[in-house]
């Protein structure tokens, strides 16, 4: 058993819809032109499961989208309290016959910060539809005496668990005392043997205690792909730095550096750069990361932030990193104003 890496290949991929009950209401038709988006990219190329108390409403804008694969979609009726599937969907692990297990982590809404009951509920009520997108099925496991976030966690594949201190070890968590306690837990769960943490993860405007999907990614034949900020004026300077110097001292499981591909920092986005910003928010910056892409069949969906030079730059990063894969902007400007991005809207499950 192991947790697959994320380039490997998919069944399908799993997104939750924006609806007038979540934080997207004030913007909610930005927020669905955005998922639509997303939906059109994941659909051209593998199925998709929407999760959604409206599914009739969602068909039909989809249906009157351009180019919408509609028969790759399924839609599975359940209710939520917001649209983070990263966080709240399973977590796969696959058996070397590849029978596959899907794994249900407890989540408390980042550490009790916001609302979760119906989202740590979605795995339970959407499994039988989930199970029958799998050609052979899966097992469903109940792990929801812990508490573990998708985007917290990057796997290799291999047994190699990338992750951060600052969210792992948080005591809004599981309130593991060290490091050594953390893993003694988790490893064994995650069917890994080697943990690699990042003490610093910062970014402005993050309230997910430094999830390291938004800061540092494993790629194929033993890469990362991080944030790199070079701006010492940037308030993430100092951090995104140290993290850059914890990254080089890495080893992969060869005892080899790991091959390092940085991403741009994208220039500072504040609420303030909406009209429909309120008063109190509109000094606060977010956490636009181009570090928050999604790997799917045939391609990676890339955030992208209306930032001309930085949007190129960082597509033509990624594209060294998955030269055989097609690599798509979405913009998600609309996504960072509730302070996540692409991957974290999304959860992969694999063949």
């Amino acid at each position: 058993m192991r947790m697959p890496a994320e380039w490997e290949p998919q069944a399908f991929v799993q997104i939750a819809w924006p609806h007038a009950e979540t934080d997207w209401a004030p913007y909610l038709k930005a927020a669905w032109e955005c998922y639509g988006n997303i939906a059109r990219e994941i659909a051209r190329r593998e199925p998709l499961a929407i999760i959604t108390p409206e599914p009739a409403a969602v068909r039909d804008y989809l249906k009157a989208l351009a180019n919408v694969n509609l028969e790759n979609i399924r839609f599975v009726e359940v209710e939520t309290n917001d649209t983070w599937a990263r966080d709240h969907a399973f977590i796969t692990l696959m058996a070397d016959d590849g029978r596959k297990q899907l794994t249900d982590f407890s989540f408390n809404g980042w550490g009790l910060k916001f609302a979760a009951n119906l989202d740590n509920q979605i795995n339970r009520k959407a499994f039988p539809t989930l199970n029958t997108m799998l050609a052979d099925g899966a097992d469903y496991r109940n792990e929801l005496g812990t508490v573990l976030e998708g985007g917290s966690i990057e796997s290799d594949g291999r047994g190699t668990i990338l992750t951060t201190t600052s969210c792992l070890l948080a005591d809004n968590r599981n309130n593991y005392a060290d490091k050594a306690e953390a893993e003694a837990s988790l490893l064994p769960r995650l069917h890994a043997d080697r943990m690699l943490w990042l003490d610093h993860s910062w970014l402005a405007g993050d309230d997910t205690d430094g999830h390291i999907d938004t800061v540092a990614r494993l790629c194929p034949d033993d890469t990362i792909a991080y944030v790199q900020c070079t701006d010492t004026a940037d308030e993430h300077y100092a951090e995104l730095h140290a993290m850059e110097a914890e990254l080089q001292q890495l080893r992969t499981r060869d005892g080899k550096p790991y091959r390092l591909i940085p991403l741009p920092m994208a220039d500072a986005v504040y609420e303030r750069d909406f009209v429909d910003a309120v008063e109190e928010e509109r000094d606060q910056r977010l956490p636009a990361t181009y570090a928050n892409f999604l790997i799917i069949n045939g391609a990676v969906l890339m955030p992208t932030y209306g930032q001309g030079d930085k949007d190129a730059l960082a597509k033509t990063q990624l594209q060294k990193a998955f030269p055989n894969r097609e690599i798509v902007g979405i913009d998600c400007r609309v996504l960072i104003r509730q302070h996540g991005s692409l991957h974290c809207v999304t959860m992969q499950y694999f063949k």
